[in-house]
């Protein structure tokens, strides 16, 4: 049987041995703690992120709603600034040190979190400064991701790729499912009077974090083991390798990285990555303003949908590996685009029906009767509808249920599609080369895309409503989608470029 064939089988979290040797086994058992700890940076991102508002209003009470953002957007940013660092130092030294020095990292940013209600002043600031942190310590993203391109072959590494995609997806549904088995704690919870430490429903997520994040480093310590193979599967020494047995001393590469390709990527990445910040961004306002839910419904039904949405990405990532086989890493790549386009196109206001507005001074005590506000369908006087001072909810038509969920089953389509094949398709165009450094600017632009979505979003939304948000979301995938085309035939592997393997085999 032959590697292709084989490595159609490959079911998640399991990869391809190439051969019977210790090798090989040690290989794929290291790639799967990296998987582990892709899931664990995702988990360590999501099992706070529902109880950060609550937490940071009841340690100090100065801090507003802008301010919440800025400690949201500070995970992103520190993760922006340490991917490339992670990656130049994995570059030159066993991928083991950045990795284990970006875990301890996170841990003790976990635990700098639990303890901010200790400080007596500034609790804000400390907040931002441990969301900061952990940003930091997910920077090892970047090292994870040139870890598995450099220690899987040609065909395997879009299943590799996906595994991964698949293992982040994971740990971005189940922190949050993290977060609410825990609220059971309360706000009260339990003291530990020797350390000081209060475990409620607010610290308890990120010390289960810590904890994780220690299970990790020992998993890093005792498993994993440098590894290297060229595009055909072949072992070859590096500079981080860890002979397991004898290997082929890698030959000299030939030939430059094409930095126009690369440059591409990270600009499709980037593309990506925005349009998803700005939709898991603006699904709370959205639903709230045009099917006037209140804020606890709108938080239970998007949930449900970004979970479902979630395991819809997995079932992407698994049909990913084998449909790339067929077709090829860049058409799957265009037609995830235009997926996102159709769901984002979905979602511009139609028709003449118009949202429900909800009047400013509903609670003034001065007003008529005539004009109060009528209690809402669940019984409570919370106001629901779109909010007449976003002057644009008087004259936008109204976004229907039906146009919101379309929307959200083909953007959870078309975006782990782009994601898993983006990551493939830039690894492949890297090559044999060190990709430490280059991954880390994948990485960072990402979390650049992340930090300025949903910023962008916000203002414009807020100020000029849906059509024209969507509107400039549309015209932006237009843009990626007329760059992948004319990049097209450029966007090749390596290997394929410089002429070693025939593209009609893997494109």
């Amino acid at each position: 049987m032959s590697l292709v064939e084989s490595n159609e089988n490959t079911p998640l979290l399991r990869g391809d041995i190439t051969s019977d040797g210790a090798a090989d086994r040690s290989r794929w058992r290291s790639i799967r703690v990296m998987y582990f700890t892709m899931f664990l940076s995702s988990v360590g991102f999501t099992i706070v992120i529902t109880s950060i508002w609550p937490y940071l209003k009841k340690n100090d009470e100065s801090a507003d709603a802008s301010f919440l953002g800025w400690v949201v957007a500070a995970y992103s940013l520190g993760q922006m600034v340490a991917s490339p660092l992670f990656g130049l130092w994995s570059n030159c030294r066993p991928r083991r040190e950045p990795l284990v020095c970006s875990i301890l990292i996170n841990v003790l940013a976990n635990i700098y979190y639990t303890y901010i209600y200790l400080i007596p002043s500034n609790n804000k600031i400390h907040m931002l400064l441990s969301r900061t942190l952990v940003g930091i310590g997910a920077g090892n993203v970047a090292v994870v991701r040139s870890y598995v391109a450099g220690a899987t072959s040609l065909t395997e590494r879009t299943s590799a790729m996906a595994n991964m995609s698949a293992c982040q997806a994971l740990g971005f549904i189940l922190g949050p499912a993290l977060q609410a088995a825990l609220s059971f704690i309360g706000e009260t919870g339990v003291k530990v009077n020797f350390i000081q430490l209060k475990v409620n429903m607010y610290t308890a997520p990120a010390l289960l974090a810590a904890c994780f994040g220690v299970i990790n480093i020992l998993l890093v310590i005792l498993v994993l083991r440098e590894h290297c193979v060229d595009d055909h599967g072949n072992h070859i020494s590096t500079i981080n390798y860890t002979p397991e047995e004898r290997v082929n001393v890698a030959p000299e590469v030939e030939g430059d990285i094409d930095h126009c390709a690369v440059f591409t990527s990270n600009i499709l990445f980037f593309v990506i990555l925005f349009i998803f910040a700005v939709f898991e961004t603006i699904s709370t306002p959205l639903s709230m303003d045009m099917f006037a839910w209140t804020r606890k419904e709108a938080v239970l039904y998007n949930g449900i949908i970004l979970a479902a949405i979630g395991f819809e990405s997995i079932l992407v990532f698994l049909v990913v590996k084998v449909v790339s086989k067929r077709v090829g890493d860049r058409p799957l790549l265009l037609g995830g685009l235009v997926l996102i386009f159709a769901g984002f196109f979905i979602l511009l206001p139609w028709g003449n029906q118009y949202p429900k507005i909800q009047w400013a001074d509903i609670q003034n005590n001065t007003m008529p009767t005539r004009l109060a506000p009528t209690p809402a369908l669940n019984g409570s006087l919370e106001p629901t509808g779109c909010p007449s001072e976003q002057t644009w909810c008087l004259y936008t038509p109204v976004i229907h249920l039906a146009q919101y969920i379309t929307s959200d089953i083909l953007i959870g389509v078309g975006y782990p599609t782009c994601n898993v094949m983006s990551y493939t398709l830039y690894s492949k165009i890297l090559g044999p080369k060190p990709q430490g450094v280059y991954m880390g600017w994948l990485t960072a632009s990402g979390s650049g895309a992340r930090t300025l979505g949903p910023v962008f979003v916000s203002h414009v939304y807020t100020h000029l409503g849906p059509r024209w948000a969507f509107s400039v979301i549309c015209v932006i995938v237009l843009v990626a989608i007329v760059l992948l085309s004319a990049m097209y035939r450029q966007l090749i592997a390596f290997s394929i470029r410089h002429g070693r393997i025939e593209e009609r085999c893997h494109n």
